[in-house]
């Protein structure tokens, strides 16, 4: 019960803090996936349950690889993973990228630390991600961060199309959620 309630009170806690655009509230359930996507240059499968089994997920979404807002906050997550590993997280970036686009984005912009994963529209739409325009002649996804605990629960939510802030946003919740 004690667990419980400390739990709530983190979920509660972190609701405060997230955005109210989001569709996916605090406390939703997170729709589980399998894509394609890249780890230093090497095409993997991504599974949300399979990476929950591990601990929390931070799925953060960005509009299109090799630009300058998403190449910045590639590297940011790329040197902030020892400190997301520390809390116990796993990054897992997402975007509506061609695969082949992915495989050279993990390798030069995200320097091989985490996974990439191409959003489908399924998952564009379950995580209410699209940007509503194109990039590079396809549709876009919006920078949202959802913070997913073990449970498959969304624990945080970050919708900002703006990089600058969005990892340490991101990074503070999955240390408070670590700390329940």
């Amino acid at each position: 019960m004690r667990r419980y309630l400390a739990t709530a009170a983190v979920l509660a806690s972190l609701a405060i803090a997230a955005p109210a655009s989001a569709v996916l509230p605090v406390g939703a359930k997170a729709p589980d996936f399998t894509t394609r996507g890249a780890v230093a240059g090497k095409v993997v499968n991504v599974n949300l349950a399979r990476q929950l089994k591990k601990g929390p997920v931070v799925l953060y979404f960005f509009p299109a690889a090799f630009t300058a807002g998403c190449n910045a906050e590639a590297r940011a997550f790329a040197e902030n993973i020892p400190a997301f590993q520390a809390a116990g997280a796993t990054v897992i970036g997402m975007s509506a990228d061609s695969v082949e686009d992915l495989t050279k984005f993990s390798a030069a912009e995200c320097a091989g630390k985490f996974p990439v994963a191409s959003a489908g529209p399924r998952v564009v739409a379950g995580y209410d991600v699209a940007l509503g325009r194109q990039i590079k002649g396809r549709d876009a996804t919006r920078r949202t961060s959802y913070v997913i605990d073990r449970t498959g629960r969304i624990a945080y939510v970050h919708d900002d199309l703006s990089a600058d802030r969005h990892v340490a946003l991101t990074l503070e919740a999955v240390k408070r959620l670590s700390r329940s």
